[in-house]
């Protein structure tokens, strides 16, 4: 998945590991081969999409008024001579603004007064479980359910986007409401509901597979005996904390099904590895490795959903 600096997102899938590396290779050679030196327009951009507070970007607006370019400057006087009192109209409201900003009550303060309810998505998977007084997120099921009910044969069935747009506006009546529907018409689209299941795992602060525990799976799956392989996969899978482990359980069950109807929606447990690899695990940091680090993710998955009966299963090594 690629993120321009402009916000358009692409999504690259291929089942073939090596014209991934080949995609992987193409686009960073593109990268750096861009300007270093960033443009005036490319600042500007900056400047809209950084990271500030209100007050910072009222002061920052303040600053650039303050200098003018030298060719604006004649009409900038005239503009000022006739409109001096739209300036200290303008002034008078970024002072009030300064100051409602400045006394808004915080976001801790707002959730203990019960304005703002605890949001699903991009909170820590333990704090939604605990809020939930569960071991997997009702989110999470409800999702699997829908699917299960009406997705099992759909091509490309995860595979497939749906439309950005509405699985946004699903984001925020999860976020916002206490009961959910997936069966209202306004949901119908099943790629909507797996869109917004993918995009829950993908905000999770630390992902399904914790991060202490990437490297640790990552030198299981280079093992190359398969017994050993999968034992060392499950002693690590056993050792996850209780929601992260009941939610990888039900979901790779759910996976395991959407691969036992390859025939009909063409998702093969590689196929289903691609999607969701980088989704469910991935290094705190990412380093120059991170096209060998994306077919171990791949691979884990795979490994995970091909032998699910002896990872989950109860019986001991």
């Amino acid at each position: 998945q690629i993120t321009t600096v402009s916000g358009n997102e692409f999504l690259l899938q291929s089942d073939i590991d090596f014209l991934i590396l080949d995609w992987f290779h193409a686009i960073k050679n593109a990268i750096d081969r861009l300007p270093k030196e960033q443009s005036c327009t490319s600042r500007n951009l900056e400047f809209k999409l950084k990271r500030s507070s209100s007050i910072e970007l009222l002061n920052s607006l303040d600053t650039e008024s303050k200098e003018p370019k030298a060719e604006h400057r004649k009409s900038l006087i005239f503009r000022l001579n006739y409109s001096a009192s739209d300036t200290n109209d303008r002034n008078r409201v970024k002072s009030r603004l300064k100051k409602f900003i400045s006394r808004r009550p915080s976001l801790k303060t707002l959730q203990e007064k019960g304005l703002i309810k605890d949001q699903i998505f991009g909170s820590h998977l333990h704090l939604v479980c605990e809020h939930e007084n569960s071991t997997v997120p009702q989110f999470v099921r409800l999702c699997i359910e829908a699917v299960e009910r009406r997705g099992l044969d759909v091509d490309g069935i995860y595979r497939v986007s749906g439309n950005l747009a509405t699985i946004q506006k699903l984001r925020f009546v999860v976020n916002q409401e206490e009961k959910l529907n997936l069966d209202d018409s306004q949901w119908e689209d099943i790629h909507v509901v797996t869109g917004a299941l993918k995009m829950f795992f993908r905000e999770l602060p630390e992902p399904l597979f914790p991060y202490c525990f990437f490297e640790q799976f990552v030198e299981a799956i280079k093992i190359p005996d398969n017994a050993i392989r999968i034992k060392s996969i499950k002693r690590l899978v056993k050792k996850l904390p209780r929601p992260n482990y009941e939610t990888m359980k039900i979901l790779f069950e759910h996976l395991k099904k959407i691969a036992a109807k390859e025939s009909v929606n063409l998702m093969s447990t590689q196929s289903l590895g691609i999607v969701f690899g980088p989704t469910l695990l991935r290094p705190e940091k990412e380093t120059g490795n991170m096209a060998v680090h994306m077919l171990y993710q791949n691979q884990i998955v795979e490994l995970m959903l091909s032998e699910y009966s002896k990872i989950f299963g109860s019986e001991e090594d």
